[in-house]
């Protein structure tokens, strides 16, 4: 009998019964390999299912999970959710008060968490609520419970009839409550369906190549995107390699030799921007050819002329491809989303053979909402909507969605939820936007968008991207709420700065000599003056600071999805930020 996937554990019948393999997830933890079959996980996860039910959960009962990526989160997911159980995520970082609301909010019972350090602060956490919590770990840590207690508790419990379990979720029912940080305010729990996440992983199915049959995953499951992915990996037979950290990728994706994988925009930056300096420590004819072909591939589009493919297939033999080899030599597609991908970058990754799939989407969408794929990529834009979701402008400009994808409201939230979704069934996104031909361009976020003084609207994070298409910028905020003309908070990229300074014979010590270099501070009003051209006089930024320390999530300036915290920045740098106008009123008379 075939098994049709209904709910999102059907993968785990679906995958035994459709294509058993030898290594279905793998994860590298503390430098070792460790690698699931099929069977084993399937195993593995009834046994754990089977375990929970001696502790008492059930259908509707709430058991979180506080990891970084590793094969016990996925076995954890599904054995919570097959029991009819709703799984809550918790991303490693969060700061206490928010584990604390969540765990109180959600009324969870169960909490798995990876090593001593987590186990720790949910401990602290836990001491603090009026309910009890049992905390399970998945290091072997001294005084504390081991995932594998439950297990092999389970393994002993023959008579507990999962199918029994099975049959009583139905695809409506709450798969996971996710709570989202936000850039202000407390969290609010996402409440998603089986059927939001199989519409959605099944629909996204089809833009996937056939040839992709591993996939490296380092982006964190504890948001949407990358689960949803993970879902979407299982369906259609591709295994899944777990990357130990952000500091091992370029060792892991070597090891892997992954044909595809997904990331944040900034990932790929980073990878261009490193190219691009490796690029300019060559000389004579390779640093030519180099640069020919990053200006060849800044032209890409998907019809070009024969003449144009010609020299492309060169540039490719020539330069792209060691930078193939240098995401292990197999990519046969890239997954891009979490925040706008600059379009030139977007066309010189495909220019290179590296196709970058662009999407859209947020927690309360299941993610996806539009997508670019190889049968329709426009760049510059997020794509068009998966089947079966609607998208509409609003007279203000704001992205309207409807569909299978949309959440079944904010947990406890009930205000929240009619706020965010409509009488007519949709779902108001807050980012604002245009279509054109059926495809969907972001252009700012609603909340963001600012009026300065003189009145006039100013979208920041379009400034923001044509400015961080310097190698030199690294991160950007532009301000400018009620004020007379918008200004800048600019983090440098300080390894790219001080081997400009080199280049220059410009002495630098550490970085906060550096951003008080008059030559440095020159070279940066000169890359925002280029920038500028691109807008109108009131969007254009007028001045400018620079800043010795990068935002972080740990710094409290980036989300988890790695947004900024506009809020927490301008807090941060309230000084800073009244100097910059305090300034400009007494050098620059014609912004008065």
């Amino acid at each position: 009998m075939s098994i049709s996937v209904t709910r999102v554990f059907d993968l785990l019948k679906y995958n035994l019964e459709k294509f058993p393999k030898e290594e279905f997830v793998s994860g590298k933890i503390k430098g070792e390999w460790r690698k699931f079959s099929t069977k084993k996980f399937c195993e593995t996860t009834d046994n754990l299912s089977r375990g929970l039910t001696s502790i008492g959960i059930g259908k509707g009962s709430r058991v979180a999970i506080m990891s970084a990526n590793r094969p016990e989160w996925n076995i954890c997911d599904y054995a919570i959710m097959q029991l009819g159980a709703y799984q809550i995520p918790l991303y490693p970082t969060l700061a206490e008060h928010d584990v604390k609301f969540i765990l109180g909010d959600a009324e969870i019972s169960v909490v798995f968490v990876a090593d001593e350090q987590l186990y720790q602060k949910v401990k602290t956490v836990c001491a603090e609520l009026t309910h009890q919590v049992d905390i399970y770990t998945f290091d072997q840590i001294a005084g504390a419970k081991h995932w594998e207690e439950l297990t092999a508790i389970g393994a002993t419990l023959n008579t507990v009839d999962l199918e029994t379990y099975r049959e009583a979720v139905a695809p409506e029912d709450i798969l996971t409550i996710i709570y989202t940080s936000g850039t202000t305010g407390t969290p609010k729990g996402v409440m998603l369906t089986h059927d939001n996440l199989v519409q959605n992983f099944k629909k996204s199915a089809v833009l996937l190549p056939d040839n992709v049959t591993h996939a490296l995953s380092f982006l964190p499951l504890s948001h949407i995107f990358e689960r949803m992915i993970s879902y979407l990996y299982a369906y259609l037979n591709i295994a899944i390699y777990y990357a130990e950290s952000m500091d091992t990728i370029v060792a892991d994706i070597q090891f892997v030799k992954p044909s595809g994988f997904s990331t944040v925009p900034r990932l790929l930056e980073k990878v261009y921007d490193k190219i691009v300096e490796k690029g300019k420590a060559l000389t004579g004819i390779k640093k030519a050819i180099f640069f020919w072909s990053l200006a060849l591939a800044e032209k890409y589009d998907i019809n070009k002329s024969w003449w144009y493919n010609f020299k492309l297939g060169i540039a490719r033999k020539l330069v792209f491809k060691k930078w193939k080899e240098a995401l292990g030599g197999n990519i046969q597609v890239i997954i891009s989303g979490g925040a706008a991908l600059n379009p030139r970058l977007a066309r010189v990754f495909w220019a290179a053979g590296l196709p970058v799939f662009e999407g859209y989407g947020l927690t309360e969408t299941s993610p996806v909402i539009t997508v670019n794929h190889f049968d329709a990529i426009r760049f510059g834009s997020v794509g068009m909507p998966i089947e079966g979701v609607e998208v509409k402008i609003a007279s203000d400009g704001e992205i309207l969605v409807r569909g299978h994808n949309l959440m079944k409201g904010y947990y406890n939230k009930p205000q929240l939820t009619d706020e965010a979704i409509d009488s007519e069934g949709w779902f108001h996104t807050g980012d604002i936007g245009e279509l054109n031909e059926g495809y969907l361009k972001i252009t700012d976020r609603k909340k963001e968008m600012f009026k300065t003084a003189g009145g006039k609207y100013v979208a920041p994070q379009m400034v923001e991207n044509k400015i961080k298409e310097a190698p030199l910028v690294e991160q950007i905020m532009v301000l400018g709420e009620n004020r007379k003309f918008p200004s800048a908070l600019v983090v440098p990229n300080f390894e790219a700065l001080k081997n400009w300074c080199k280049l220059k014979g410009i002495e630098f010590g550490s970085n906060e000599t550096i951003v008080e270099n008059k030559e440095v501070k020159a070279k940066f009003q000169k890359l925002i003056d280029e920038a500028n051209k691109e807008f109108g006089k009131w969007e254009q930024v007028k001045q400018f600071a620079l800043l010795p320390k990068e935002w972080s999530i740990d710094g409290g300036e980036l989300t988890p999805k790695l947004s900024l915290k506009r809020k927490i920045i301008l807090e941060k740098n309230n000084e800073i930020i009244e100097k910059i106008y305090k300034d400009a009123e007494n050098y620059h008379p014609e912004n008065k």
